[in-house]
């Protein structure tokens, strides 16, 4: 057995391959400087030539608010050629496996809570990141398309709000976990007198380690196989207003925080429902203070180390 893990130097990604290797089984892991998964022709070679017997998609252009809001096209175009670049060569290459890596954000903006599977398509879209969702429910789709015209063992997950190493700390694209930890690590730093959110602080979303998801993964390659996609999430909620306070504390800053009421809150409450993977074994271990810890310490070194 060969499993292939693409976008292995991201967030996701990059935690796949430390628990394949974990637990000893052959990985190889790639990321845009390995390969173009927007280039058909060599995205159709490379997986010839590997013949992985396991192919899990972890790569995509990702981002949070406001790069959603700014780039819609690229978000859009970019993830539907990436997948199907993918998928259709493990399809020529007949990988027998695929897991396709979706989001939680391509359920509507408002739906009952806990958002369970079958959600899917029934409302309208957060609008502030519509084009990266409908690239996923495409994505999706394209599982289910491979599942029934051609038998494929090939299945969707849908990972909540994700966060640790490796994650994206930019501040123009990063999702809101990574974005509050630089905020707060980086008025420490310059000693700060105040610091200024997005939004009113007032949405609810769980977070899950990616440590977590990549052992859901586990489980979800060796006892899933269904045509609907499965939730991965903690279960858990917590708004943004009490997450900016629990990273102030953890991180040691006592300033101010100020919400800035102009920019978007995006989807008012977002947490999954878990009952289908708890079932299969899978329950998340680490918890958000100590997840939120270890990351901050990650984050803080890189920015020593890189004088950020």
């Amino acid at each position: 057995m060969t499993i292939l893990v693409a976008g292995a130097s991201g967030l996701v990604g990059s935690a796949i391959v430390r628990e394949l290797k974990r637990v000893d089984m052959p990985v190889i892991g790639i990321s845009s400087k390995d390969l173009n998964l927007l280039d058909r022709s060599r995205t159709f070679s490379y997986v010839k030539s590997i013949k992985p017997t396991v192919v899990i998609d972890a790569a995509a252009k990702v981002g949070g608010i406001g790069g959603n809001s700014n780039y819609p096209v690229e978000f859009l175009t970019q993830n539907i050629q990436i997948q199907s670049n993918l998928m259709d060569s493990a399809h020529e290459a007949n990988v027998e496996r695929f897991i396709f890596l979706g989001s939680s954000c391509i359920y509507p903006k408002t739906c009952p809570q806990p958002i369970k599977e079958e959600y899917i398509l029934t409302g309208e879209l957060e609008q502030t990141n519509s084009a990266y969702a409908i690239a996923k429910i495409a994505g999706i789709e394209l599982i289910k398309s491979y599942r029934k015209e051609y038998n494929r063992s090939w299945i969707s997950v849908m990972p909540t709000n994700l966060y640790g190493p490796n994650d994206n700390f930019n501040l123009e694209t990063s999702h809101v976990l990574p974005a509050l930890i630089r905020k707060f690590v980086d008025a420490v730093r310059i000693n700060s007198p105040e610091v200024v959110l997005w939004g009113t602080g007032s949405p609810l979303r769980e977070f899950l380690h990616v440590d977590d998801l990549a052992k859901a993964i586990l489980v979800c390659l060796e006892n899933y196989d269904d045509m609907q996609h499965i939730n991965i999430g903690s279960g858990i909620e917590i708004s943004i207003k009490d997450l900016s306070i629990k990273i102030a504390d953890i991180v040691g800053y006592n300033g101010k925080i100020i919400w800035d009421s102009k920019y978007p809150n995006g989807t008012p409450r977002k947490v999954l429902d878990i009952t289908k993977i708890t079932k299969l074994g899978w329950a998340p271990l680490i918890s958000l203070d100590s997840g939120i810890k270890s990351t901050v310490e990650w984050y803080s070194q890189i920015a020593l180390e890189n004088h950020v």
